[in-house]
């Protein structure tokens, strides 16, 4: 077969078995990278062996990590990079050099590999890399490159990438004399200033003016043509520096960042970078020798993992060190457990050097293939790791709060304010409407460069993480008069909705759906209204469309706004049960939630969950309910009634999960014919002040005392000797007259009692109307 032809069926065949793997991952709901690694263990040279090409395959596979790192950069931008600063440059250099200082230590004491410190410092080396392409795809998988943890380990990452060009500079002169490797140093690192020189001068002067010489020709070909060869000429030119391929994309893809046209660069190079990624862990796949693995498995193993623990006791505590949270430097020290695949090309060099035999380049081969499987495994646990966590009394302080506030500004609104979390485009716009009606707001944000601004502009903050509940306290959510969630990431915004619905249940509250299929689970949740940027675009395009047309103005909002009650499910694309029911398991894994089998004697069957209200009464948040024949009713709206066999999909907090349980089997009062359930806050001076539930109990003995908030913390059956403090909210379950009567005394001296009429209540919902 011709030489040509033969590279042409290699690569149809690598690209087959990749997307033939990655679909065999996906169906059994694994990562498709997991698909791909295996894909072309199967068809490698240690497989079945029907690649022959294999240079020529990973050759061109280098184009797919060129293309991921390039598109990172579009993303990433120097704003986002300057956010980082810190930990990327102080954290990821101080990580590589801890690394490499550990493994020379402990290769000296145990004698490994001879008394040579080169080789400890090759090891090292190896070692201190970790996977950008495994790293940055599980996170976009997720959802979560602009998550605190995302935006750490993308910077660590980027420091790392850089650092392999002073590697592969330093390699060769491991032997010589110490002067011989500084001067390799010192090259290197003109190299690289020269090259971030040039890079600037670039990205203001040329980059610009040559896309939007692109753009005037109005060909997507041509554009597309341009882009790619900026990007493969600038990673080539890394190459002939002694710099990473690699480097040089991502660099090429922060110069278009700060261009106009860096979301229209980014949306012709996705498929690009997908199909060349693709064959990138095809290849990286190929390299592994499963018959070596099986044969040193034990050994492997070990190796495994003493690099995860090895790594993890590295980087955690230097996250932590630069102040992050501990939640953060946790995932981050388990996301960078892995060895990453550069060290594929270190190994092949030091092998080429006789640093290492070639049972040892295996044994590093099969090591790091194993942390790159493992990893996306790994951090698809961690949310039902930190779940259970969090459900310890003893871990919970430390886990879910992530966090005290850094800091706070001086004048901060105590109560009827607007908290805004984030404050990037979309809270910026919000923050400036509200306070063209005077409305006092309170923004959360964790970006030193946007609270910086915030101080400029004067506007009250609180500097921390918005998932946070000691955050959310301080901005006064628990006296909020509404509250709206605009963060980039799902994950934090489903916690923050949570929490703040812990902390005050009556909260109005307004939430940005990044993606439409987020938009039922935060309704479900809790949220008052979802907004959908998309979808509002089109709304407004279309209402301007039709009123310019004639229709009238009347008739056209109203139709607008129906499509908005009806949460959009005009403008949805229709889904299948199978993918609603895989979007809802997704979206509810960072949360805490389980399946609740509702007992046969409940007094909630027969009832609708408008009725039940159990969100309100408990605090959980329905999901989804399974029927005794096997059918699932995801997202069930209010009139859906509870029937016997029923298990229930729920989220919430251990304690609320408990108060379900409770509620469910009848234990605490369920609202009936004539009584209903009611929060009731305590305001400052009134009568029940510092006063026992007792003393509450004693005035009206057909009230039952259901459950107490406090500080963010659901208790149920609260103890009778508990005093009572402004700002508790208490749960008390009784007659319509009775809760009446009781309303003067959580009402201060100086305010009006809410008057409740006496009428029949078959939910809670009626009283939440009179007291909102």
């Amino acid at each position: 077969m011709q030489e040509d032809f033969r590279l042409i069926v290699d690569l149809v065949s690598v690209l087959a078995v990749a997307a033939c793997g990655g679909l065999l991952a996906s169906l059994l709901r694994q990562p498709v990278l997991l698909g791909y690694l295996i894909g072309g263990m199967v068809v490698g040279p240690a497989g079945l062996g029907l690649i022959k090409e294999v240079i020529q395959v990973e050759t061109l596979a280098q184009f797919g990590v060129a293309f991921l790192l390039f598109a990172l950069g579009v993303e990433f931008s120097f704003a986002e990079l300057k956010k980082v600063k810190a930990i990327a440059l102080g954290g990821g250099g101080l990580q590589i050099a801890l690394t490499i200082l550990v493994t020379v230590v402990v290769c000296g004491v145990t004698g490994a590999w001879g008394s040579l410190p080169a080789k400890g410092v090759f090891l090292g080396s190896i070692l201190s890399l970790s996977s950008t392409a495994v790293v940055l795809k599980c996170l976009m998988e997720r959802n979560e490159t602009e998550t605190p943890h995302g935006q750490v380990m993308l910077g660590i990452l980027v420091v790392q990438d850089l650092a392999l060009g002073l590697m592969l500079a330093v390699l060769p002169a491991l032997h010589a004399p110490a002067e011989v490797i500084g001067v390799a140093v010192l090259t290197a690192l003109v190299r690289i200033c020269l090259f971030a020189a040039g890079a600037v001068v670039a990205g203001i002067w040329l980059i610009p003016p040559l896309l939007r010489m692109l753009a005037r020709t109005e060909s997507r070909e041509l554009f597309l043509l341009g882009v790619v060869a900026l990007c493969l000429g600038i990673a080539l030119l890394t190459e002939y520096l002694g710099l990473s391929i690699e480097m040089g994309a991502f660099v090429a893809g922060l110069m278009i960042s700060e261009v106009e046209y860096a979301d229209q660069t980014l949306t012709y190079v996705e498929p690009l970078r997908d199909i060349f990624a693709s064959l990138f862990f095809a290849a990286i796949g190929m390299l592994i020798d499963p018959v070596f693995l099986w044969n040193n498995l034990e050994l492997i193993l070990g190796l495994v993992a003493l690099v995860f623990v090895g790594k993890f006791l590295i980087i955690t505590p230097l996250v932590k060190l630069f102040r992050y949270p501990l939640k953060t430097a946790l995932i981050a020290g388990f996301g960078l457990a892995q060895i990453g695949e550069f060290s594929f090309v270190l190994a092949s060099e030091g092998q080429a050097l006789g640093l290492v035999s070639r049972r040892i380049y295996l044994l590093i081969l099969g090591t790091t293939a194993v942390t790159l499987i493992l990893t996306p495994f790994v951090l698809r646990l961690l949310p039902f790791l930190f779940n259970f966590a969090e459900s310890m009394p003893w871990l919970k302080p430390y886990l879910a709060g992530e966090g005290e506030a850094r800091d706070v500004s001086e004048e901060l609104p105590v109560k009827d304010h607007i908290v805004v979390c984030g404050y990037g485009r979309v809270g910026k716009n919000l923050v400036k409407l509200l306070q063209q009606h005077d409305l006092p707001v309170v923004v959360i944000d964790q970006s030193e460069s946007r609270i910086q601004q915030l101080r400029d502009a004067g506007v009250a903050y609180v500097y921390g993480n918005c998932v946070s509940f000691h955050v959310l306290e301080t901005a006064g959510v628990n006296h909020a008069k509404g509250m709206a969630i605009a963060l980039p990431d799902p994950m934090s915004t489903r916690l923050c909705l949570k929490r703040a619905l812990e902390l005050h249940p009556e909260l109005n509250l307004v939430v940005r759906a990044t993606q439409d299929k987020n938009i039922e689970v935060l309704y479900q949740l809790g949220a008052r209204e979802v907004v959908q940027p998309e979808f509002e675009a089109s709304l407004e395009m279309a209402t301007y469309l039709l009123n310019d047309l004639g229709f009238s103005q009347f008739i056209v909002q109203r139709e607008m706004q129906q499509i908005r009650n009806d949460h959009y499910l005009d403008l949805r694309p229709e889904r299948s049960a199978s993918e609603v029911s895989r979007d809802l398991d997704q979206a509810t894994r960072d949360l805490n939630r389980r399946w609740y089998p509702l007992p046969a004697t409940s007094p909630l069957i027969g009832m609708s969950l408008e009725e039940a209200d159990m969100r309100y009464l408990t605090g959980v948040s329905l999901m989804a309910i399974r029927r005794a024949n096997g059918t699932e009713i995801d997202y069930p709206n209010n009139l859906t009634k509870l029937e016997e066999g029923d298990r229930l999909l729920v989220v919430g907090a251990s304690e609320e999960l408990a108060a379900l349980e409770e509620f469910a089997q009848g234990k605490i009062a369920v609202p009936g014919e004539n009584s209903a359930c009611q929060w009731i806050v305590v305001e400052a001076d009134s009568p029940v002040d510092n006063k026992t539930l007792a003393d509450l109990k004693n005035h009206e003995t057909s009230v039952r005392i259901q459950a107490l908030r406090r500080d963010g913390k659901f208790i149920r059956r609260p103890d009778e000797k508990t005093d009572l403090k402004v700002g508790d909210q208490v749960l008390l379950c009784g007659s319509l007259p009775s809760l009446n009567q009781l309303q003067s005394l959580f009402t201060a001296p100086n305010k009006m009692p809410l008057s409740i009429p006496i009428a029949k209540a078959s939910e809670a919902q009626t009283i939440k109307e009179f007291l909102s």
